[in-house]
């Protein structure tokens, strides 16, 4: 079989969690051929050497025309996701983008800080109409657009999935949430370098998840189940704290939130709630929860109690990683365990590599990526008009 060739294009921390599920691969050879950074060559140099890249490039132009490449992989900042994923496709490329999608990055005569003074509801249109635009060029090509959303590959989501199927379920009502104590971009604060806060940034996935599992109940009961309507409360929760009441924490909100609270209605009146916060202490903490007419299902992605440790020092584990946001080790602690797995990257990149080599449609696609895009952005509308928004 042919060997899938990959271009990454970034070098950061989605770099690592790409390349990482890449190794994992089975069955499909694959291969990360080149490794772009457009702005730190000696990070992208360290990053090819961890994972015995041969190609290191600073100019995306060498990956789009080396015919070797099959998948152009977007691990970028949002703001460059829609111009590169264009750029790909038009060079007869398959892509792989990170979320989010994309998002409102500000224009020229915007007032600054975008975050406070630019419109939600002009943001919202924007971001509509660039996502519209995107789709015509997904369309039109033959390559496949593939959405990199881990969540929609944790295996206990996964198998909630099949549950679902199977007993064609009615889902009620689902709640979904990842919080956790800030985050270590230091750009993270700002709309125009993040395109929002807590929400784009990290309730973004349980609401990617969330809005699959309906998809999922759709097609196992052939219905047409959409959101209709999103309302959503946001704010920051620290702005009463002095710097030494906010030692333990580290986002710094500059013009973004970080808390985020929005409920879904979709077209057959059943609901979701999704949350999102920035200071959340104890570890990363993702979950989905779903409650059907026939069942519950408990879907506890991180903290998981697979190995619990207990420890006076951190003498000798230094260097060992226990969990993502986890600064402490001392006392009792949930570690991770085969955490790519269990968050969904291993499975994301297999099904990614898989329909490269055999040409079928991704799980998680472009349409998925439109969705959750569009909804984030209504509800940032709806948190600053303080009403429901109606898609």
């Amino acid at each position: 079989m042919k060997t899938i060739n990959v271009a990454l294009i970034g070098s950061g921390y989605g770099g690592f969690l790409h390349a990482n599920g890449y190794s994992k691969v089975c069955k499909v050879p694959v291969k990360i051929k080149t490794v772009v950074d457009a702005y730190d060559l000696e990070k992208a140099e360290k990053f090819a050497k961890t994972y015995g890249i041969e190609n290191v490039t600073m100019n995306i132009e060498d990956a789009l025309n080396d015919p070797e490449i099959d998948i152009i992989d977007i691990v970028t900042p949002p703001i460059s996701h829609v111009d590169i994923t264009i750029k790909a496709l038009k060079a007869g490329k398959h892509v792989i983008c990170e979320k989010p999608l994309t998002g409102y990055f500000g224009e020229e005569d915007d007032e600054k800080p975008i975050g406070k003074k630019v419109p939600k509801a002009k943001m919202y249109k924007k971001v509509v109409e660039q996502i519209e635009e995107l789709k015509k060029v997904v369309e039109a090509s033959d390559k496949l657009f593939m959405y990199a959303e881990n969540f929609v590959y944790c295996p206990s989501i996964i198998k909630s999935a099949e549950i679902i199927r199977s007993k064609k379920s009615k889902i009620l009502f689902m709640k979904g949430e990842e919080s956790l104590r800030g985050s270590s971009s230091p750009v993270a604060g700002y709309w125009d370098k993040t395109g929002g806060g807590s929400l784009i940034r990290i309730g973004c996935h349980p609401l990617t998840g969330i809005l699959w599992l309906k998809q999922v109940e759709a097609a196992a009961r052939n219905e047409e189940i959409r959101v209709v309507s999103v309302t959503a409360d946001m704010g920051n929760t620290t702005t009463h704290l002095n710097e030494y009441e906010k030692r333990h924490l580290t986002i710094k909100p500059y013009d973004v939130e970080e808390f985020a609270n929005v409920t879904l209605t979709f077209s057959d009146n059943t609901k979701a709630v999704i949350m999102a916060s920035d200071n959340v202490l104890g570890g990363t903490k993702n979950y989905i929860e779903i409650y059907a007419n026939d069942g519950a299902l408990m879907n506890n992605i991180t903290p998981a109690n697979n190995l619990q440790a207990y420890f006076l020092d951190q003498e000798g584990i230094e260097n060992v990683q226990f969990s993502e946001m986890l600064p402490e080790k001392t006392g009792w602690n949930n570690l991770f365990v085969c955490d790519e797995i269990l968050r969904g990257y291993v499975y994301e990149m297999q099904d990614f590599v898989e329909c490269v080599a055999y040409g079928r449609k991704p799980v998680s696609d472009f349409n998925l990526a439109y969705e959750a895009i569009k909804t984030i952005y209504a509800a940032y509308q709806s948190a600053e008009e303080g009403r429901k928004i109606e898609l």
